[in-house]
């Protein structure tokens, strides 16, 4: 049949949405009285849906996020935890992102921090922008890795490309001068292009210092919080609440 051989030739284009939206729509009594442009339309909006949901998947899959079920909807917004709905609605919003400023989200472990954080990316997922979640060892790993087998200049190109930058839990582990050079490098090319999303246990005043002061510091706190929003989640740990949940 001529549905059958069009259905073949879609896949073998890999208009796979295509392909799918025919065989369920040819058979469709409610399209009977729709015009070919109609029913074309259609179509051509399934191939679309489909491209664009593919395109998210991989972007979220690119993203590595640590908690694939921290979405915004999924933020626990009940008691005093030093933010609004509204506030991290609007944060869900992306103008920031799109102004290239940057977040700091700071608080006691177990608040949520890193949760909220991947919540923001993956809405930036959902619109379209690149994302990649890292906690700061195994950024700091990743940095040691690309310098020993030449492929530093690469990596940080490739950071310098991703609209939104996590760099989760900042502050628990220790960097050599070395390592605190080329965490500026990775900052320093992205200021400008791209935004940054900080976590840390360390209250923002104490970012100098554990940057073990001086002129790099002081480049990394400026590059950092120049333009941040600033989130201070307060409250107990949410740990034994989502292990309990779990059980």
């Amino acid at each position: 049949m001529i549905i059958e051989q069009t259905i073949d030739k879609l896949y073998q284009m890999k208009l796979f949405g295509m392909a799918e939206s025919v065989k369920a729509r040819a058979s469709r009594s409610d399209h009977k009285d729709l015009s070919l442009s109609d029913i074309l339309g259609l179509i051509v909006d399934d191939e679309w849906i489909y491209r664009d949901n593919k395109r998210r998947t991989l972007r979220e899959s690119s993203a590595k996020f640590k908690d694939k079920q921290a979405t915004m909807e999924t933020i626990d917004y009940q008691g005093k935890r030093g933010f609004t709905k509204p506030q991290l609605l609007e944060l869900a919003q992306l103008a920031w992102v799109t102004k290239r400023e940057n977040l700091a989200i700071t608080g006691a472990t177990g608040t949520g921090k890193s949760w909220v954080a991947q919540a923001i990316g993956f809405e930036a997922c959902r619109n379209g922008l690149t994302v990649f979640f890292n906690r700061q060892p195994k950024l700091i790993h990743l940095i040691l890795h690309a310098k020993a087998t030449g492929g530093f200049p690469a990596l940080l190109k490739r950071l310098a490309k991703v609209n939104l930058l996590i760099l989760d839990d900042l502050g628990v582990s220790l960097m050599n001068e070395e390592v605190r050079r080329d965490l500026l490098e990775v900052i320093e090319d992205r200021y400008g292009i791209g935004s940054t999303i900080i976590t840390s246990q360390l209250p923002v005043a104490e970012w100098h210092e554990y940057f073990a002061g001086g002129r790099i510091a002081d480049a990394l706190c400026d590059r950092l919080t120049r333009n941040a929003h600033r989130i201070e989640i307060l409250g107990p740990s949410k740990r034994p609440e989502i292990a309990a949940k779990l059980d």
